[in-house]
């Protein structure tokens, strides 16, 4: 069964109609076809508008709202060529523009920020072809003066760049172009050369804390650069430590940090809400139903849409109930003689319960290998398998029982009665409380029935199993 995709909530936009913006571009190369301005969201370049150019090259993007803050660009006919330029306060911008030459023969006036900006990306021109030089020449290098020469001219001209930089900094600090170089900037570290072990953690430290420093959150300003999407990604992907606990600290405090900038407020709850929806790592859907619990139920996100909430509700009531630390749900299943057999009915120092269907193709594979893992390495551990038929195939679940020689697990289904007692009641079925979407599903508790591990493969359930038994010898 496949796995419902993420809803994915990151690109919802709003706009308030406060005022008009007016971008006029003039490009006499052309005389006809569609120019598109777009920004940068997310991953993404996102459309804005669209204009019709004329016979006289001119094109005229206009709305009745101001356009967000951030770098846009405007994509001239055929799509092959674009100019960036910067939007902030000033709406009413002019682009003149030659495509014979972009970089030289482009006037963006109306806007003290664009000048800044077109200065800019005439020094970074020259720069990066300079930077190319020497590094090519570095891989080239036969000799080791060569190499020398070649690593302190690409230095020297690395330094005149973020000279460069820090001078528009200093000189222009309330400037957009002095927020975007503040956000480049990366942290650094304490020891460039780390020897002992202490050093690293020094540096991680350091590098954690100061991190942050050139982004001010209630700068919206930042949200629409090819750049603020990565540096969020690569903090709580490989920065952070994958714990929940501290991915929940984090993302709270980063959240109270925007909290009076609804842009940056929105955009920060929108990604945190989409990464940790369906996690890459176990045990991080507790971050989801934290922010299920203190923000959407709450109805802080009031820009979702009825059906993005209920989405979002829908999936943390299908987690909160099987989050790892936390005892399982019981199981009033019978067994194949109909028997009553509870999952609490259980005794066993670890109890594997797994979620299978007869007629899913997956499951016959998968169900004899973890029944040879069983008999190979679990059983004299002292481990269960309390084995569950998720679908109405009962001949079928018993035929592949016998077949398969299944005979030393606890074999469990639930009664038609049982699951319309349960729907009438109005309570949530074992589906919802163990987040049955596809099968096979593995989970692990310990004797407490604990939630250990979940949906974890075969292999990933013996190296934790193996793991626990050595653990427990030493």
């Amino acid at each position: 069964m496949k796995r419902v995709l993420p809803f994915c909530i990151l690109y919802i936009i709003s706009y308030a109609a406060k005022s008009q913006y007016h971008v006029t571009l003039q490009i006499p190369n052309y005389k006809s076809g569609m120019a598109y301005l777009t920004y940068y969201y997310g991953k993404n370049i996102n459309i804005e508008d669209s204009a019709v150019v004329n016979s006289k090259g001119v094109a005229v993007f206009k709305k009745n709202n101001n356009l967000q803050p951030g770098i846009y660009s405007i994509v001239y006919p055929g799509k092959d060529k674009l100019i960036d330029f910067l939007v902030d306060k000033e709406q009413r911008i002019s682009i003149t523009s030659d495509t014979s030459d972009l970089i030289n023969k482009t006037i963006v006036t109306g806007t003290k920020e664009n000048a800044l900006f077109h200065q800019y990306q005439k020094f970074i021109a020259i720069k990066a072809k300079q930077l190319q030089t020497e590094q090519l020449a570095y891989s080239n290098s036969k000799t080791k003066t060569d190499s020398v020469l070649h690593q302190n001219n690409y230095q020297r001209l690395n330094k005149e760049l973020n000279g460069y930089r820090e001078n528009i900094i200093k000189k222009y600090p309330s400037s957009m172009l002095a927020a975007l170089f503040n956000g480049m900037k990366e942290a650094g570290v304490v020891n460039p050369r780390p020897v002992t072990k202490q050093d690293s953690i020094t540096n991680y430290n350091f590098y954690k804390k100061h991190y942050w420093d050139g982004i001010t959150f209630m700068d919206n300003r930042i949200i629409r650069t090819p750049f603020f999407l990565p540096k969020l990604e690569r903090y709580f992907r490989d920065i952070l430590t994958p714990s929940p606990d501290t991915i929940i600290k984090e993302a709270d405090y980063l959240l109270l940090l925007a909290r009076t900038n609804t842009e940056m407020y929105k955009f920060l709850l929108n990604w945190l809400t989409d990464e940790y929806m369906y996690p890459k790592y176990m045990g991080q859907d507790a971050v989801f139903v934290h922010l299920f619990e203190k923000y959407h139920s709450k109805g802080v996100s009031s820009w979702l849409t009825e059906k993005q909430l209920s989405a979002i509700s829908n999936r943390a009531y299908m987690v909160m109930a099987n989050l790892i630390g936390e005892r399982a749900a019981d199981l009033n299943m019978v067994d194949t003689s109909g028997k009553p057999f509870p999952l609490y009915k259980v005794d066993a120092a670890n109890t594997i319960i797994v979620f299978w269907d007869p007629a899913c193709s997956h499951c016959r594979e998968e169900i004899p290998r973890l029944d040879s893992f069983y008999q190979a390495k679990w059983k004299k551990r002292g481990v269960k398998i309390y084995g569950v038929l998720s679908e109405n195939e009962k001949e079928k679940w018993i035929k592949f029982i016998r077949d398969h020689n299944l005979k030393e697990w606890i074999h469990v289904y639930q009664t038609e009665e049982t699951k319309k007692a349960i729907a009438a009641s109005q309570q949530p079925g074992y589906k919802q409380l163990y987040d049955i979407t596809q099968t096979p599903v593995l989970y692990l508790l310990d004797k407490e029935k604990r939630i250990i591990a979940k949906k974890l493969t075969l292999q990933q359930m013996d190296d934790l199993l193996q793991t626990k038994i050595k653990t427990s010898l030493n």
